[in-house]
């Protein structure tokens, strides 16, 4: 298969297997977005999604966010991990928010990078799934498998989604992200990868993958 023929394959199976490709952290707007992709940081989906009802409770705004200090919203978001710093960050991020935006989550991807704690991939999502720009915010699941399927040389973040960005339509960007974690947690894991399902790297993933697998 040529190197297009592969990519539309994956395009194929992913929109066979997910034609529904559902944001999987809990959110309302794009502040609750912004917050929950940031307790995500190492840190799995679920227990952000059991974690942020607690704190949306007391505060789901910049503005109620404020009123609480530091230490309540560490105590809130600890089993996220690294509740020190991202507690520090998301009180932070909300007075800025507050100060210079009137309390709304800017629709720009520099200025959210600027906020404490917001890296790109953090801004990449907030950019794809609350605003709907085009974005391929790269977790570890697409940065691995993008490297399985030979898309990319798998030295770096940065480089896997500037492949992702050369390769894939961009206007199926924000939902062919989703669909790859989505296989990547099914089908293809980092640790024990399922050879016996992981199909579309047994199809079309690089030699030495396939080599290990076997």
């Amino acid at each position: 298969m040529t190197k297009s023929e592969k990519v539309q394959y994956v395009i194929d199976e992913l929109e066979r297997l997910y034609p529904e490709a559902p944001i999987p952290l809990d959110h309302k707007d794009p502040y609750t977005l912004l917050i929950a992709v940031l307790l995500s940081a190492q840190c799995t989906d679920a227990r952000v999604n059991k974690i942020t009802p607690l704190l949306f409770k007391k505060a789901d705004n910049p503005f109620e966010m404020v009123k609480l200090d530091v230490e309540e919203i560490q105590q809130i978001i600890r089993p996220c991990g690294l509740s020190p710093r991202k507690s520090k960050a998301i009180y932070e991020l909300s007075e800025i928010l507050i100060e210079k935006y009137d309390g709304e989550v800017p629709e720009n991807m520099e200025l959210l990078e600027e906020l404490p704690g917001v890296g790109h991939k953090t801004a990449s999502v907030v950019m794809s799934q609350a605003f709907g720009v085009p974005a391929f915010p790269v977790d570890t699941h697409i940065h691995r498998l993008m490297y399985r399927w030979g898309f990319t040389n798998g030295k770096s973040v940065e480089q896997t989604e500037k492949d992702a960005k050369r390769l894939f339509p961009k206007e199926i960007w924000n939902k062919l992200h989703l669909q790859i974690i989505f296989y990547g947690r099914e089908y293809s894991p980092a640790r024990s990868p399922k050879k016996d399902v992981d199909f579309i790297t047994m199809k079309i993933g690089r030699k030495s993958v396939i080599k290990d697998y076997k």
